[in-house]
């Protein structure tokens, strides 16, 4: 324990040396006793629980979803998912699109590319009946009180509950996973012999981790009798561990364009990096996208990584469809075990940012109002163009002079000129947008400069939050910054990360960009005590009464009760922001209940960004979620009832345990960050 920690510890076990009596603040009954930080060593590790024969990881991404598996006995051996039927053309169908459909009674009927094609093919009056949606993920990430009533619109317009919508997904991974594992072992395989492993982004805050478990849940993927059946992994974290495996031939070097060892860019150098420009990084990428979905992980460490030494840091940029997530690691040595320097940060920055500025060019064409009219009475062909802006999205070069066409599906067009009364070259002549123009194979044809300034703000926002970071003192002299995620493959990013960077760090991009969280998921679902220490993304506390202390605490929170004076709304801070945290590390707290036949205690969770933080009321601090400590059964003799309660931050997730100090039970305890 550092020695700000212990001082910490010193400073809270003082203030609360007088418990309180008296009941705290819209915390009935509850009184702090004996506040403690411990950090358990390695040796008493929480126990690992039953062991499972197989993990499998779920990448569920905004754009595109898919899992990965590995046998225990084999962990070197990373399986991908059987190739997917259908497919874009220009687009690697190892994974499967994020879209899912409802049969007009609200059934499931598909997922991912089945969804997209069988939606494509109905009648229009038929499709308005059904109900798809696609990119739902980000919902998750910007709604500010997410619950598990939560709504989703279809592309129909129709409200769906979120929960049932990611519950059918999981289902039908878990279904596809178990038929192939059955396969595979020639038996029917157990579920209850899988280790689940969900990939989260790392800015995620806990109210939507906890929706992602509650979804697994309701979809039968694991029970809540079984909790540990299912780790929440963090992307970047995956990417990070998947990193360590790499070998020279797994990835791109993005450097400058000089020869190496008398050897040109072009050619592969036997042991060293061949340093290649981004163009070529791409060509080079596709020709290697074996069709093996087996990758062998040696046990061994890369050789990038072994360039590493004891205390050097890294960076993973993970860039997928819907958020860009930020993390700063430390390599601990021997055992490479990693460890979090600065907590993860990023914003919705993800290739989705794209697809919106497309359909604010279109608007800015054709009218909003169009637009919003066609979206909906034409739901399919909406799709069809989104999916035909998708393979020319990919396209996009910095060095590209030739322009990129279009596809406008035909019911655009009639449906346009039905709804105007002209033409869409008309609107095309008449509309200010001198980059995009008519072509007479029914296509916009739009020129590079028009489709990269499309990519702008997006890549503006990562670029600036990249610059804002490295100017962060922990995050000086980054060894390699490791870009990963589907949005990774875009040259324009490569292009812009490089600018920025100017040769400070080196740029790696591992080959199957897209599905590197995928294989590190795995990883971490073998191992989930790698990652060591993390960072608190937040402050987190209880509201409390403290003895009240003179010119120390603001007149206006003074409390008097039976003769004795006391301060209210104070937080009493568990962890602080961008604290680090051990992995087992445990916060420990004693509660009291008010009354000897209370049956439950509920005691309320407030968060803030700010790492220090006096009272509840300050701006900034929020209820965030419940703590909920169920005593009964528990029933004791004993004239003051201790319930001593710990809570674990250094995991992917927050956890809860209590226990009965006088009888030795254990109490049924539960965080709980989704608004009810």
């Amino acid at each position: 324990m550092t020695e700000k920690e212990t001082a910490a510890e010193k400073i809270l076990t003082e203030e609360m040396a007088n418990p309180s009596p008296a009941k705290s603040m819209g915390d009935p009954g509850i009184t702090p006793l004996s506040p403690s930080h411990t950090q358990q060593n390695d040796t008493d590790q929480v126990p690992s629980g039953p062991s499972f024969v197989v993990v499998v990881a779920i990448d569920f991404g905004t754009t595109s979803s898919g899992y990965a598996y590995a046998f225990t006995k084999e962990p070197e051996c990373i399986h991908t998912m059987r190739r997917w039927e259908g497919g874009d053309p220009g687009v690697s169908n190892q994974k499967t699109p994020t879209t899912i459909l409802l049969t007009p009674d609200r059934k499931f009927h598909s997922f991912g590319y089945a969804a997209r094609d069988f939606y494509h093919d109905l009648d229009p009056s038929e499709s308005k009946q059904w109900l798809y949606l696609e990119k739902f993920k980000m919902k998750l990430h910007t709604t500010a009180n997410l619950s598990i009533e939560t709504d989703l619109h279809a592309a129909n317009g129709k409200r769906v509950k979120a929960i049932d919508i990611f519950a059918y997904a999981l289902a039908f991974f878990k279904e596809q996973a178990i038929k192939e594992l059955s396969d595979q072992t020639g038996g029917e395989f157990d579920n209850n012999d899988v280790r689940w492993v969900i990939t989260v982004p790392a800015i995620w805050k806990m109210p939507a981790k906890q929706f992602m478990r509650e979804a697994a849940y309701k979809s039968g993927l694991v029970s809540r009798e079984n909790p540990e059946q299912l780790i929440i992994a963090l992307e970047p974290e995956a990417a990070s561990i998947y990193c360590r495996k790499l070998r020279l031939h797994q990835m791109v070097d993005l450097g400058t364009n000089t020869t190496q060892n008398g050897c040109s860019p072009t050619e592969n150098v036997g042991g060293a990096i061949t340093q290649v420009s981004p163009g070529h990084a791409a060509k080079e990428h596709v020709r290697r996208n074996r069709q093996s979905r087996t990758f062998m992980v040696e046990n061994v460490i890369g050789e990038l990584w072994a360039e590493l030494e004891e205390g050097d840091r890294y960076v993973v940029v993970d860039c997928g469809g819907g958020t860009v997530d930020l993390t700063v690691h430390q390599i601990r040595l021997p055992e490479g075990h990693l460890k979090e320097l600065y907590k993860a940060s990023g914003g919705p920055y993800g290739s989705i940012g794209i697809d919106y500025e497309f359909e604010k060019l279109l608007c800015k064409i054709f009218g909003q109002d169009f637009i919003d009219q066609f979206k909906i009475k034409r739901p399919a062909a909406w799709v069809d163009l989104m999916i035909a802006f998708e393979s020319r999205k990919r396209a996009a070069a910095p060095e590209r002079t030739n322009p990129l066409n279009i596809n406008l599906p035909f019911s655009f067009i009639d449906y346009y000129k039905k709804f105007r009364g002209h033409s869409v070259e008309h609107a095309l002549r008449k509309s200010n947008v001198d980059f995009v123009k008519w072509s007479s194979q029914g296509m916009l044809r739009m020129n590079p400069d028009a489709m990269n300034s499309l990519f702008k703000p997006t890549i503006d926002h990562i670029i600036q939050h990249l610059t804002e970071l490295f100017e962060k003192p922990e995050v000086s002299d980054i060894k390699f910054l490791f870009l990963v995620g589907g949005f990774a493959e875009s040259l324009l990013l490569q292009q812009a990360v490089q600018d920025m960077l100017q040769g400070r760090s080196r740029i790696i991009i591992p080959h199957d960009v897209g599905l590197t969280i995928l294989k590190g998921a795995v990883l971490f679902g073998l191992d989930p005590s790698i990652i060591k220490v993390r960072r608190s993304p937040l402050t987190y506390g209880v509201g409390v009464l403290n003895r009240f202390v003179e010119g120390k605490h603001p007149p206006e929170k003074l409390l008097v009760k039976d003769g004795t004076r006391w301060c209210t709304d104070v937080l009493d801070t568990f962890i602080a922001a961008d604290q680090s945290v051990a992995l087992g590390e445990l916060v420990k707290r004693s509660y009291t209940p008010a009354k000897p036949s209370q049956q439950v205690i509920v005691i309320h969770v407030y968060c803030s960004e700010k790492e220090k933080v006096g009272f509840i009321s300050e701006p900034g601090v929020r209820k965030c979620g419940t703590l909920r400590l169920d005593v009964s059964g528990t029933e004791s003799t004993a004239p003051r009832r201790e319930i001593q309660t710990l809570m674990q931050f250094g995991d992917t997730e927050i956890r809860a345990m209590a226990v009965d100090v006088s009888t030795g039970r254990t109490v049924k305890a539960s965080i709980d960050f989704l608004s009810h």
